[in-house]
């Protein structure tokens, strides 16, 4: 007879946001282009309120900002 008990391997990945992003979306930018931007973009929120809940967000689904410098 089986065990009764059951699991689930988790896998974690971290995903990284270089900024900036980009400033606009453009003719045929790929899907992780756009979400690139629309991130970085939520990343500059001057609300104080919303950019706690943005970070809250981004540490549940393990997502990290970083600045690029050049």
């Amino acid at each position: 007879m089986g065990t009764s008990i059951e699991y689930q391997k988790l896998m974690t990945e971290i995903v990284y946001i270089n900024l900036p992003g980009p400033g606009e979306p453009t003719v045929g930018m790929s899907g992780g282009e756009l979400l690139h931007g629309f991130l970085a973009e939520l990343y500059k929120a001057p609300d104080a309120t919303t950019k706690n809940f943005v970070n809250s967000l981004c540490l549940k689904w393990n997502v990290h900002y970083r600045e690029t410098r050049g």
